[in-house]
């Protein structure tokens, strides 16, 4: 009986000895490990991995060709000015009562722009022309004088033959002719001094009307009614020295910059095909006026005037515009190839040597040697080795490689 309750009570124990190998509880951990070694070499590799370079890329457009065949020898960029602009001031100062232009208003020659505060050219003129009836009543006076001492002299004369006058009534009666004639000619000179002053003062109120110097366009209103104005600057910043600035439309030319290293492919009349930046797709036909006879040693450029075959509205005083020099073109010549314009920032390299580096579909950089057409305008005409609609890089590490995988940097 104790024998079997013994052996029932031995049946209840729990073994604390270890399972042997190959039990469930082993496998598991083992999977569980190897999860562990499998998440930490993942998180290394994405650690340690090699990421895309952040750059910046642009797109290469298509350069402008050249129409009629001809050849371009030569590119610039430069501006479209204005050779004859003026800030309209007034010659006076005074205080602006009116102003009766705006911005993109055509103006005409001696139109009135503005009106200046009148009041005291109006008063001095009014005193002057005072002053002037007051020297002419007179000399009208001396004149009436001068008559009446003539007639009493020709009387004593003949007093004097008839023995009758004195010699003394003679010579009093000739003294006072003589200064009342002189007192006539002061008194004249006095009256075309007066009507002098009357012309200034006249001038003077004139002045307080500002006209157009010439026909044009307003491109700017600088000052309002209530302010001072001046042609010189007076007061501070409280004084306006213009009305308003005036352009003539019909001026506008090119002005461009050259490298004195071309500037021997540019000739007078020389045609040239100019491209406005605000219209990429509209070729405008223009001629060499001259080339200004004085290089920039800072810059080693010299300045070309370009004048428009033709003006148009579109056309306005500082675009910015870039021009193609042509030559003349050879009977039955081919037209040119396309070619290709990149910033500046995109080519690398020494002159002669010039790379690029392409971004090809897969993100990857290409190296690609390219040649540049003359001229150092931004962008750079590409004679060869790019097409438009490729992507370059613009900005990035200087240890770029090719076959570096990159991205757009945000």
């Amino acid at each position: 009986m104790a024998t079997d309750l013994q052996e029932k009570l031995n049946a209840l124990k729990i073994d604390r000895a270890e399972p042997a190998s190959g039990t469930p509880g082993t496998a598991l951990k083992i999977a569980i490990a190897g999860v562990v070694v499998v998440l930490i070499a993942v998180a290394a590799w994405w650690g340690f991995r090699a990421r895309p370079v952040p750059v910046r890329t642009a797109v290469v457009e298509e350069a402008a060709s050249a129409a009629g065949g001809a050849s371009v020898v030569l590119n610039a960029s430069g501006y479209v000015t204005a050779r004859r602009q003026a800030t309209v001031s007034s010659k006076v100062t005074g205080k602006v009562v009116e102003v009766l232009v705006e911005e993109g208003m055509k103006v005409e020659k001696d139109q009135v722009l503005a009106r200046l505060d009148a009041s005291q050219a109006r008063q001095a003129l009014a005193l002057s022309n005072a002053q002037l009836v007051a020297t002419r009543r007179s000399l009208a006076e001396t004149e009436a004088r001068l008559r009446e001492a003539n007639l009493r002299k020709a009387r004593i004369k003949d007093l004097l033959a008839a023995g009758v006058a004195s010699q003394a009534d003679w010579d009093a009666i000739d003294s006072e002719v003589a200064v009342l004639d002189a007192q006539l000619s002061t008194q004249r000179g006095r009256v075309e001094a007066g009507e002098r002053e009357v012309d200034i003062q006249r001038q003077y109120l004139d002045d307080t009307i500002i006209r157009a110097p010439f026909a044009g366009v307003a491109i700017s209103k600088n000052a309002q009614p209530g302010e001072m104005i001046s042609p010189t600057s007076a007061g501070g910043g409280f004084t306006r020295t213009g009305i308003s600035t005036i352009v003539d439309m019909s001026s506008l030319e090119i002005e461009v910059d050259v490298n004195e290293a071309y500037i021997e492919r540019v000739q007078p009349a020389q045609k040239v095909t100019a491209t406005l930046d605000a219209y990429r797709d509209w070729q405008i036909p223009a001629h060499v006026i001259t080339t200004i006879p004085a290089a920039d040693r800072q810059k080693a450029t010299v300045t070309v005037r370009i004048a428009f075959d033709q003006l148009d509205p579109r056309i306005l005083p500082d675009m910015g515009i870039k021009v193609a020099f042509l030559s003349d073109a050879a009977p039955g010549a081919a037209p040119q190839a396309k070619r290709a314009r990149v910033p500046r920032a995109a080519v690398r390299g020494s002159e002669g040597s010039e790379i690029v580096f392409v971004v090809t579909g897969d993100s990857k950089l290409e190296r690609r040697a390219v040649k540049l057409g003359p001229g150092g305008e931004d962008p750079a005409e590409v004679v060869a080795g790019l097409s438009a609609g490729e992507r370059v890089v613009i900005e990035g590490p200087a240890t770029l490689t090719a076959g570096v995988e990159v991205a757009e940097a945000r």
